[in-house]
């Protein structure tokens, strides 16, 4: 019978908090840049020109179409060498943290594309049309009446699509880098407490997640009794 043995945990936390800052740094930076760039999608899709509907719409299709993991491999594989290239990067620089961002940041924004999309055609016509009667131009309609509208109901959503997007950072190990799971893994590894490690990384996964999540649907009663 396996007996457990936790005794290497205390010692490698230090390696383990870092491991989560890393975890942390790429789920907030892919947050914020996959919303932002997510939302212009989303009002290009929205959008009457053919041609910017049809480049936000295959944009999304592609990335998700593709598996997460081979994005990151394609952006890991690529970034380092576009930017010893254009910008004259040094051969062999570190860009695994830069590289996973990107990917993470452009993957995700592909699925809060169609959230927020939702979220902006779920507000009422008649709050555009109402903005178009006081004068506002599309671009201050969208901005000052609609979006946050949409934002106040894609709320609960869009932290859900992060806590996904925090569980998936563990796939950057294909670049090798030592984030929360990595790093949980090479600890294990190396001590030969393979199984004690990856259960303790899966327990504060969980903790982690199902805090969140709980938030997030108090969050949702909170705007049904709003």
């Amino acid at each position: 019978m396996y007996e457990f043995d936790w005794s290497s945990i205390p010692g490698a936390l230090p390696f383990l908090v870092q491991g989560m800052y890393i975890s942390l740094e790429i789920t907030a930076i892919a947050i914020v840049v996959g919303i932002v760039w997510g939302t212009l999608l989303a009002m290009m899709r929205l959008s009457s020109v053919t041609a910017l509907s049809w480049f936000a719409a295959g944009y999304v299709n592609l990335f998700r179409a593709v598996p997460l993991v081979m994005v990151l491999l394609w952006f890991f594989l690529m970034i380092p060498h576009m930017l010893e290239s254009i910008f004259g990067f040094p051969r062999g620089s570190d860009m695994r943290l830069g590289s996973a961002i990107a990917g993470f940041a452009l993957f995700e924004a592909a699925y809060y594309s169609e959230i927020i999309r939702a979220g902006i055609q779920s507000v009422s016509k008649g709050q555009m049309a109402a903005a178009n009667a006081l004068g506002m131009t599309y671009g201050q309609s969208m901005r000052l009446v609609v979006l946050p509208q949409a934002f106040r109901n894609m709320v609960p959503l869009l932290l859900t699509q992060g806590i996904i997007l925090f569980q998936d950072t563990s796939l950057v190990y294909v670049s090798a880098l030592a984030d929360f799971f990595g790093a949980a893994y090479k600890v294990g590894d190396r001590d030969g407490r393979l199984v004690e490690m990856l259960l303790f990384a899966g327990a504060v996964y969980f903790v982690l997640c199902f805090t969140v999540s709980q938030l997030v649907r108090y969050y949702q009663k909170k705007l049904k009794t709003a």
